[in-house]
């Protein structure tokens, strides 16, 4: 699946005015490709994916998955794509505390009314696929962070989306565990064709990464293609 975003403009009310969040910024990411999106706080990082997302829709601009324009869709269509084809990995894991790792995964294929007992091995093999097929009975508490944060990126893989679009995955990680999730997730992207868009702080990550993009203040003032490093003020 390709993600197109063209031309995107997106403006937040402030006070008697506008805020722009985004300002025409267009992108494209294809499948088994990894995208990392960069930036200072407040550049419009996080809009970019509430927008691929479809979480927020944007003033001007299309969005265009897998060659639809989500622009014409309705309300209930729009809701079905991002459960069927989008997974979201948020910077924060918000796993529920009384649940263990595999059924953190099975209530989300409950709440789209699938067999529980189908759901159920969808789950311990995906958290095989993440490396903890021997903590599907363990509940947050008793995970690391590392090991938390993999079971929010294979909860979003229950729906078997097409894109997964990651917000700050390794913000609350050492270094080590941190470049254990960018593995992880590189390796998804490949064995899995995903469509994967990930915005993060660390520019010692976008060695992962097939294309770099980096905003600055809405705008996109930087595209650079996979493994280069952060060298000075910009990308080059």
């Amino acid at each position: 699946m390709t993600l197109h975003l063209n031309d995107i403009t997106l403006t937040y009310p402030d006070g008697g005015q506008r805020l722009t969040a985004l300002d025409r910024v267009t992108l494209t990411a294809a499948a088994g490709t990894l995208t990392a999106v960069v930036g200072p706080s407040g550049s419009g990082k996080s809009s970019l994916l509430a927008v691929a997302a479809t979480l927020i829709t944007p003033d001007a601009g299309a969005v265009v998955l897998d060659g639809r324009d989500l622009r014409g869709l309705s309300r209930r269509e729009t809701e079905r794509v991002r459960r069927d084809e989008i997974g979201i990995v948020f910077q924060s894991p918000n796993l529920l505390a009384s649940l263990t790792a595999m059924e953190q995964l099975v209530v989300v294929a409950h709440l789209r009314g699938e067999d529980l007992a189908v759901a159920r091995r969808r789950a311990i093999d995906l958290l095989a696929a993440v490396g903890l097929g021997d903590r599907a009975e363990h509940r947050p508490h008793q995970l690391s962070g590392g090991q938390r944060q993999r079971v929010t990126i294979a909860r979003a893989l229950m729906n078997d989306p097409s894109l997964l679009l990651v917000d700050e995955p390794t913000s609350a990680l050492d270094r080590a565990r941190g470049e254990a999730v960018l593995d992880l997730l590189r390796s998804l992207t490949l064995e899995r064709g995903l469509t994967t868009i990930m915005v993060t702080h660390d520019h010692d990550h976008l060695v992962a990464a097939d294309q770099v993009i980096e905003i600055v203040d809405g705008a996109v003032t930087g595209q650079a293609p996979a493994g280069l490093r952060r060298t000075g003020p910009g990308l080059s």
